[in-house]
């Protein structure tokens, strides 16, 4: 099982002796079909192209895609990892612009059913790998499944992607709350996608923010409004991602300006309490400032 033979904690941090901060995203958005996947994409491979070292987690366990939508072919996934056949460091494909690529097994129920344990198994599992990462982005799947909470918790930024339509929005509000309420997430930053006019997001940020601000403690921060595109489509037909196939092209522009603000969003200096990717990473770091300020 995961928990006994899936990593080994001593191992992962006698590999940790150059430690580099590694900033974790979870896109997530409560209702299926909102572009998170796309989102993530689009972000990991413009950040790739600043050189930008970048993981990509395809978090949907039992629905997975984004290997198929970079056209990379990937022989072992996550389920064989929980299954025992193999670590998380032998499951990694390189994508475009060197991303590499955490696949996860796709039409696979019980991959969408994992306990508790085994999502903490599998947060943990990230503090032995051995590549050094700059920015970890994980596609979450959608709904409101311990499995979303669950990542979504153990990020350090929680990138909520919202569409203007009644579902969408009351699904993003429905993550927002559980989130704010049950595990202490406050700060939210928001993609309004496939909008129509920059303004169309603002007003679709306003009606998202005026339910959150009557009713919860959440701060929400809009940091991007990206245009409904036709080449978005055209470029997931060619398994490729839009800032790639189409630089020049609306839909592109805002999602390397995306990108370009999301590496600039700071990493904590230590620990926040719970559960977290890299983990062990920040515990390090912070004993070697308490050591170097006490010598």
């Amino acid at each position: 099982m995961i928990e006994t033979s899936m990593y080994d904690q001593a191992s992962g941090l006698r590999r940790m002796t150059q430690l580099t901060s590694t900033k974790v995203i979870t896109v997530t958005g409560g209702k299926g079909g909102v572009g998170k996947t796309n989102v993530t994409l689009n972000m990991a491979i413009a950040m790739a192209r600043q050189g930008k070292r970048v993981m990509v987690l395809d978090a949907d366990l039992g629905l997975a895609n984004v290997d198929v939508m970079l056209g990379v072919r990937a022989t072992r996934n996550l389920s064989h990892v929980l299954a025992g056949v193999c670590d998380l460091q032998d499951i990694i494909v390189e994508g475009p612009y060197g991303v590499k690529i955490v696949p996860a097994s796709s039409g696979t129920q019980n991959m969408a059913e994992l306990t508790a344990a085994q999502h903490m198994g599998l947060i943990r599992a990230f503090s032995t790998l051995e590549d050094d990462i700059d920015v970890l982005l994980v596609d979450t799947a959608a709904g409101i499944s311990d499995m979303v909470l669950s990542f979504s918790r153990a990020a350090q930024d929680v990138l909520v992607v919202v569409c203007d339509e009644p579902t969408s929005i009351t699904d993003a509000y429905a993550l927002i709350k559980i989130l704010s309420r049950e595990y202490d997430v406050q700060r939210f930053k928001i993609v309004a996608n496939m909008v129509r006019s920059y303004r169309e997001g603002r007003d679709l940020f306003t009606k998202l923010t005026r339910v959150t601000e009557r009713f919860l403690q959440a701060n929400l921060e809009l940091v991007a409004c990206i245009p409904l595109d036709d080449s978005v489509r055209q470029a997931v037909k060619r398994q490729r991602v839009v800032v790639e196939a189409y630089p020049r092209s609306p839909a592109a522009l805002a999602m390397n300006a995306l990108a370009n603000k999301a590496v600039t969003w700071p990493v904590p200096a230590s620990p926040g309490g719970h559960l977290e990717f890299f983990v062990e990473k920040l515990l390090i770091k912070r004993t070697q400032q308490e050591v170097s300020l006490s010598e």
